[in-house]
């Protein structure tokens, strides 16, 4: 059903004016329906259809907006302020007049921000019941406790004697005087991520935003800087937080399952970050702290091609690669182990007759090596490593040569995957994707969310969807 509403107001919610202001602008002739000129304020237009263009510019009517802000320093998450400039100036002319910030940000924190009008979705979002997951990057001076992760875990005492929920606590690189670090908090207490390191005995220097929910932010914003949410972000924002709902089902319509390896079936990225810091030893390199990141998605060879160009290693390609198959296999045969659910999972796809199979950037020797262990070897109707295709992940060739030698079409695959280069490129494979919680990359876990169209912590969550 249409909404008829008067001229003078369509223009109010819109911000083009306070209702008096607009009554004499209507009546002085500045204001076309539908090409022709409106001297009455009163006038019933219906926002959907008719075309409203005052003073030469059409006014677009929206009934709710969203919009995503990178929040600069000094700027107050309020909608009006006597002393310092509101996030809501710093949105263009032409947006509803009742936009608001969701939820707040201190005045010297940067980050993202959710501008909007629609009140339920707010809701849904800042309610303590909900659980919504906002990550920080934080910049600390001091040092942190040894067992500083474990403290956010079992929740932080605050100075006032207050408990705070379990956050979880990313060391991305430290010093004995400073700290980089990833937390993800389901609370907004007042200062809460400052009071939390202050108790640990560090103090917070720097604070951005970088996710609420599945809403991450967008890189390319510069502080002050907004844009709308496009359609998905919105339907994303909007979906029950339990992002495996519906997984069960999408699985039932799916003739194929694809798995990556590391991190995603078995549980093993730490054990490629030790190798990592041992290898490099040899020849008096430190490792990186964002190391896996940056080789993230290559193929075995690829990977072998950075170490030697980066580090200056060496050796030829083949010893490279031929010292890291030997350092891993002893690891992959005692010391790796499925995710939680993963052999389950596995009986339950056979029994309904779906096929299975495994895309990895590792030598086949590695995977032949974690399956025997597992004793899942013969689970799977095939195996492919980046190494057989021409470009490793994000790019989609591993996942749809999985496809072709399954002998199934890429819509028809559900992919599991833990790294964002790996959902990109399942979903640029046309695959519908299932993201995996990982240790090593649970800091990437909104950008992960955002990315795929499911989200499962193991396989076990697969299971109580279904009782």
């Amino acid at each position: 059903m249409s909404k008829w509403i008067r001229l003078d107001k369509n223009l109010s919610d819109m911000n083009r004016g306070t209702r008096s202001q607009l009554r004499q602008a209507i009546q002085k002739g500045r204001v076309e329906v539908n090409g022709v000129a409106e001297t009455r304020p009163e006038r019933k237009v219906c926002p959907q259809e008719d075309e409203i263009i005052m003073d030469g510019d059409k006014v677009a009517y929206l009934a709710v907006e969203y919009y995503m802000l990178n929040k600069p320093a000094g700027v107050v998450s309020a909608t009006e302020d006597r002393r310092y400039p509101t996030v809501i100036s710093l949105l263009g002319e032409g947006k509803r007049k009742d936009l608001f910030p969701v939820g707040r940000l201190d005045i010297d924190t940067e980050g993202l921000l959710l501008m909007t009008n629609d009140g339920l979705l707010a809701h849904r979002l800042l309610a303590p019941g909900k659980h919504v997951d906002k990550q920080y990057y934080v910049k600390v001076s001091g040092k942190l406790p040894q067992d500083a992760v474990q403290q956010f875990v079992q929740g932080i005492t605050l100075e006032d004697g207050t408990q705070t929920l379990p956050a979880e606590l990313h060391i991305h690189d430290q010093t004995d005087l400073c700290a980089e670090v990833y937390l993800t908090v389901q609370e907004g207490k007042f200062h809460q991520v400052k009071r939390m390191f202050e108790a640990v005995g560090c103090h917070v220097e720097y604070l951005k935003r970088m996710s609420m929910g599945p809403l991450v932010l967008d890189p390319s914003l510069q502080p002050g800087m907004y844009r709308a949410l496009s359609p998905s972000e919105i339907a994303r924002l909007k979906r029950s937080p339990d992002y495996r709902d519906g997984l069960s089902g999408e699985i039932a319509h799916k003739k194929a399952v694809i798995f990556d390896l590391d991190g995603t079936l078995v549980d093993s990225m730490w054990m490629w970050h030790d190798i990592d810091v041992e290898y490099l030893a040899q020849y008096g390199c430190s490792c990186p702290p964002m190391l896996q990141r940056e080789i993230e998605g290559m193929s075995f060879t690829e990977t072998a091609v950075y170490f030697k160009e980066r580090f200056a290693i060496p050796d030829l390609l083949d010893e490279i690669k031929a010292s890291w198959v030997r350092m891993s296999l002893d690891k992959y045969r005692h010391e790796v182990p499925l995710k939680k659910g993963a052999a389950r999972f596995l009986r339950y796809l056979k029994s309904k007759g779906i096929r299975t199979g495994i895309a990895t950037s590792n030598g086949s020797d590695m995977v032949q090596a974690v399956l025997e262990a597992q004793g899942v070897a013969g689970d799977f109707d095939c195996v492919v490593t980046a190494c057989e295709v021409a470009h490793g992940k994000p790019a989609p060739d591993i996942y749809l040569k999985v496809a072709s030698d399954l002998g199934v079409e890429p819509q028809d695959c559900l992919v599991f995957e833990d790294i964002p280069a790996g959902i990109r490129a399942g979903k640029a494979a046309d695959m519908t994707v299932c993201a995996v919680e990982d240790d090593h990359s649970a800091w990437l876990r909104a950008e992960k969310i955002a990315l795929a169209d499911y989200y499962v912590k193991d396989y076990e969550e697969f299971f109580a969807e279904l009782q």
